[in-house]
């Protein structure tokens, strides 16, 4: 019989439940425990596909194709299974299965309520993803207090009563505050969120504290007398420089013993030999570079979220510390490229809209004429081409009909179909519904022999994960394959372009797909490793 960890939070958002999610469920499958871990988020939409990332963050794409929560990459990067759309559930889609269900009669003439139907559904949904796991990690998104989080809570609050305290696990994470003015933190918030728990009859029997010192034992003993925890069960969760020393905390302050010891799961000693070679890299780089990163949602870098890790993680392979420096491509507009001279590297990441076009094309001429390790991801790929054909292959009308629908030279649009993996054709046309209509998910791609791209792989076909619309349009590129543009990757059929690279250029590499999505700290991405280790080069050249 699986065994269930809830994680909760309280008094703010952003405290990092998934992050302490996926690093408990790093220091268990390292016990020789088989976990799987999932998400509910209380919002409305169905996915966060169609979400500002300025608000939610990036969206993570799952290996089928889901457009799942941020927190999914944070599990796939920390635990060595891979997420599907059945890991993230939101209210959305509780909701739409519940109303087609009860349109279809399952519910035999019964009133369709909140309590039973609601909470059976997100109950059933837990119990799908467990089978075959030892233990089952479920994030319940919001903080506690929320209306919209009450279903999830009333859910996970009958999961106790039906399978017994032996068998479940509350593990609450708040917020303890420090005042700089009277030099002392304030346990009251935790007291309130954990208050607020209570009454909806849940008893936190973990209390992973957010704060900036480690607790003294006597807050520790104060907590424990206003919350009913036990001190031994109370967590300093202090902040640490990476995210990946965290199972090693969590170990060092015993909260595997007392997670195994609570659920009574058989298993040995967390073996965080990987983890701590991870950390002995990351804290001790022989050199160091500097990416540039032009986009225009670098005001929140959690936009950019797996693309920062997958940085970290080429850096941490290559023993390099990765300095990223976020450049709004609009200030690139107003202010011309001298931000660029001093990057080792450039990147323009995916993304959607016009805006801040011209400052990226300017960053990708800027790496293209002065040899800059350059590096287009999704829309990255595109410019990179538009730039091409207007200042190489003279065309200087080309442009992406995500744009200007009338363009003279589409040389990015829409292509009416293609064909997924699973055997399915998919269409997309203008004025086709924006949420999950997209080309998403793990795509072939076939790599072209004797290219840089193969070096790199060392493989003639690949999976990626993709998210995007818009392809680069073959018709066009004879043209600019004639003068150096090469494509390196294809779809299985042939007929959708995949990667490029600049034959007579150091470093110049674009990707239509999001290879970000499976770079993880103990197996950085190739593309990525290949990357960083260019911009040294680039670093020792022109220093």
């Amino acid at each position: 019989m699986p065994k269930y960890i809830f994680i909760t939070g309280g008094v703010v958002s952003s405290l990092g439940k998934g992050i302490t999610c996926a690093s408990m469920g790093a220091l268990l499958e390292s016990s020789g425990l088989k976990v799987n871990l999932m998400k509910f988020d209380p919002y409305i939409n169905i996915d966060c596909g169609t979400m500002n990332p300025l608000q939610h963050g990036e969206v993570f794409v799952t290996e089928d194709g889901a457009e799942a929560d941020l927190d999914l990459g944070h599990y796939e990067r920390f635990v060595q299974i891979k997420m599907s759309k059945d890991n993230n559930f939101t209210t959305g889609c509780i909701y739409a299965d519940v109303i087609k269900k009860e349109r279809l009669g399952d519910y035999l003439g019964a009133t369709a309520q909140v309590i039973p139907h609601i909470t059976d559904e997100i109950q059933a949904k837990m119990k799908q993803q467990a089978e075959g796991f030892d233990v089952m990690l479920v994030e319940v998104g919001g903080t506690v207090g929320d209306i919209e989080s009450l279903p999830f809570l009333e859910a996970i609050r009958q999961m106790r009563l039906v399978l017994g305290i032996k068998n479940t696990l509350f593990l609450h994470v708040t917020l303890i505050p420090y005042l700089k003015v009277t030099n002392e933190i304030k346990t009251k918030p935790t007291q309130h969120s954990v208050k607020e728990l209570r009454s909806i009859g849940i008893q936190p029997d973990i209390l992973m504290c957010r704060l900036q010192r480690p607790l003294s034992q006597v807050v520790r003993s104060k907590i424990s007398l206003f919350t009913n925890v036990q001190q031994e069960n109370i967590i300093s969760l202090v902040d640490v420089a990476c995210i990946y020393a965290i199972p090693e905390l969590l170990h060092q302050q015993g909260v595997d013993a007392l997670v195994c010891q609570h659920l009574s799961l058989n298993c040995h000693a967390p073996d965080l030999a990987a983890w701590k070679k991870v950390m002995r890299n990351q804290e001790n780089p022989t050199e160091m570079v500097q990416i540039a990163m032009v986009g225009k949602y670098v005001d929140y870098v959690d936009c950019y979220k797996s693309l920062n890790e997958a940085l970290l993680h080429a850096g941490i392979a290559r023993s390099t510390r990765v300095v990223i420096d976020y450049i709004c491509a609009e200030q690139l507009e107003s202010e011309g490229i001298g931000r660029l001279k001093s990057a080792h590297g450039i990147l323009v990441p995916g993304g959607f809209g016009e805006r801040g076009m011209c400052g990226k094309l300017m960053a990708i001429t800027y790496a293209r004429e002065q040899n800059v390790p350059f590096f287009g991801i999704c829309l990255g790929m595109q410019l990179a081409v538009i730039e091409f054909a207007r200042h190489v292959a003279g065309m200087p009308e080309a442009n992406s009909t995500e744009f200007n629908q009338d363009t003279a030279c589409p040389i990015i649009a829409l292509v009416s179909e293609w064909q997924t993996q699973y055997g399915k054709l998919e269409r997309r046309q203008q004025g086709d519904p924006l949420g999950g209509s997209m080309r998403l998910g793990a795509q072939a791609c076939h790599i072209t022999p004797d290219t840089k791209f193969m070096k790199i792989y060392n493989k003639k076909t690949i999976f990626e994960r993709h998210r995007h619309r818009y392809e680069v349009n073959k018709a066009l590129m004879p043209a600019l394959e004639s003068l150096g543009l090469r494509v390196v990757g294809s779809s299985t059929d042939g007929s959708l372009i995949e990667a490029i690279e600049m034959v007579k250029h150091p470093w110049f590499i674009g990707c239509q797909f999001h290879p970000e999505f499976t770079s993880t700290p103990r197996h950085a991405h190739p593309l990525f490793k290949s990357y960083i280790q260019a911009t040294e080069h680039y670093k020792r050249e022109h220093s």
